[in-house]
């Protein structure tokens, strides 16, 4: 219980260095679900953040039908709760936006990125403990930022002058959390994961690389991405 609490107090502590954080228009809302959703996030931390020798996929931040809903990583409510074995109580988070109200488990949207990673993970692997024997799932940021519209808004498409500030935060806090789980191998879930995995772990010897985005934005991922990133994984010294 003692290493698995470890995990808590970086993501707790990150909480806390990105709470005075203040981002601007087109930038409207910005929820942190490691706070509203903390009681599912955190057992899931609790559950599965084991230490040593695992690969840890690293994905860029929240979806809002995903992690936004339920506080785990690419968490679609129906595989975090049928197959993760995550349910629960969520919050609303302050300054809720109309048009992407936090349903929790409740939500009947459907993140397809989600799908896609968890959905993979079941069919490989069968159980959810053989896959976390493997595999650890986090994100890089964090936050889902949003515009008036409900269009979600990517950290990377942030301004210099709050971006340098959000990523400085998640730089330290992925430093700690691989020090902490110290994983033989880092994986950048689509490009910005890994290039913000090169630059926060630099100091480190651990070997980083990338697979495909699952998102549906992605046409490469739309054409069979599990088909893909398989080989992207064998490629990487990933065996199944």
């Amino acid at each position: 219980m003692i290493p698995r609490m470890s995990m808590i107090r970086i993501v707790r502590g990150l909480s806390r260095e990105l709470a005075p954080l203040r981002f601007e228009e087109p930038v409207t809302h910005v929820y942190n679900p490691l706070v509203y959703a903390a009681r599912t996030g955190e057992d899931y931390l609790k559950r599965y953040a084991g230490r040593g020798g695992r690969t840890l996929l690293l994905g860029m931040n929240p979806g809002p039908w995903g992690m936004a809903q339920t506080g785990v990583p690419f968490g679609e409510v129906s595989i975090v709760r049928d197959w993760l074995g995550i349910a629960g109580k969520v919050d609303k988070p302050a300054g809720e936006h109309p048009k992407r109200q936090i349903e929790g488990f409740e939500c009947s949207r459907s993140e397809v990125s989600g799908q896609r990673l968890w959905n993979w993970a079941r069919d490989r692997f069968g159980t959810a403990d053989a896959f976390f024997d493997e595999f650890f799932v986090w994100n890089f940021c964090p936050l889902t930022f949003m515009e008036e519209s409900g269009r979600n808004r990517t950290p990377d498409k942030l301004p210099a002058d709050e971006r340098e500030p959000l990523f400085a935060a998640c730089d330290l806090a992925l430093l700690k959390t691989v020090k902490f789980l110290e994983p033989s191998l880092v994986i950048g879930i689509g490009k910005f994961a890994e290039k913000q995995a090169l630059r926060a772990l630099s100091e480190l010897e651990v070997p980083i690389g990338t697979i495909l985005h699952p998102s549906p934005a992605s046409p490469m991922a739309n054409r069979g991405w599990v088909q893909q990133i398989e080989p992207q994984l064998e490629a990487l010294g990933v065996s199944f």
